[in-house]
């Protein structure tokens, strides 16, 4: 399951819900999410940007 420091979901009527440090999975009918504050199932969704950011190698 993928992680993502943070995850932009694009609703249908352009509205935009961030979410900070989950998982994630895309499914069928649309994403679902888990985060500190529980299990999130959208599926209004139009697009999502999920961001990680990596660790450097020294």
């Amino acid at each position: 399951m993928p992680h993502a420091d943070t995850l932009t979901v694009v609703h249908h009527d352009d509205t935009k819900t961030r979410y900070t440090d989950v998982r994630y999975q895309l499914i069928r009918d649309g994403i679902r999410i888990w985060s500190r504050e529980g299990e999130h199932s959208l599926t209004d969704i139009l697009m999502t940007h999920a961001y990680r950011r990596r660790e450097q190698k020294h």
